[in-house]
């Protein structure tokens, strides 16, 4: 019963959540500076966890780009898979602590159709700002460097979960940072700390 409920409810949440997420949106100012030049050339697309609410942003920069992300595979993640349908972005179940490693393959073959994979590099547990090896090991691998998107808004309210997920209020103004970082000739330990330095720069303390 429970099961038939929440394939019934999970559509429904999906889609409220996208409203609200295009109603932020669109009542919000926007701005968006490129911190570095931002060519056609195939990424990993790199942002923290809490501020997934304004991914929209990859649509805006990347409207016509084959795209996956990597989603949990809790029971929630079905629901950010829903709405990222919403947006055009297809969603490779798993994570650093569950289904690791079959769904770095997946993004492997998705990668090598051309797909830029996305990646939450502190999801989705944690801890907040943490840099998990799947997105360097993405980056190495394909040898493709990594987009940063990082986002301030004027008003927001921030959660009390783990990762202070950010809820930017209407009417107020965003400023999006968009960077692409190199990490060739890096090693692991090397392209964690540089990935980490450079989203921290436009990220809440």
């Amino acid at each position: 019963m429970k099961n038939r409920l929440y394939k019934i409810a999970t559509p429904l949440v999906a889609l409220i959540l996208y409203g609200i997420m295009k109603l932020l949106w669109f009542t919000n100012r926007r701005e968006i500076h490129y911190l570095t030049p931002i060519t056609d050339e195939q990424h990993i697309i790199a942002c923290w966890h809490s501020g997934l609410l304004m991914i929209p942003i990859y649509r805006e920069i990347r409207p016509h780009h084959k795209a996956s992300a990597i989603i949990s595979q809790h029971k929630d993640g079905e629901i950010v898979a829903k709405v990222l349908r919403y947006l055009s972005i297809n969603s490779l179940r798993g994570s650093s602590r569950r289904g690791a490693k079959k769904v770095l393959l997946e993004a492997f073959r998705s990668l090598k159709e051309g797909q830029e994979i996305q990646v939450s590099p502190d999801g989705p547990k944690g801890p907040r700002y943490h840099i998990h090896d799947g997105v360097i090991a993405l980056a190495s691998r394909g040898h493709l460097p990594i987009m940063i998107i990082g986002y301030k808004a004027s008003r927001y309210w921030q959660l009390k979960s783990w990762d202070k997920f950010v809820i930017p209020k209407p009417f107020g103004k965003i400023d999006f940072y968009i960077q692409s970082l190199s990490i060739e000739g890096l090693s692991s330990t090397q392209a964690k700390e540089q990935l980490r330095a450079k989203m921290l720069e436009y990220a809440l303390p």
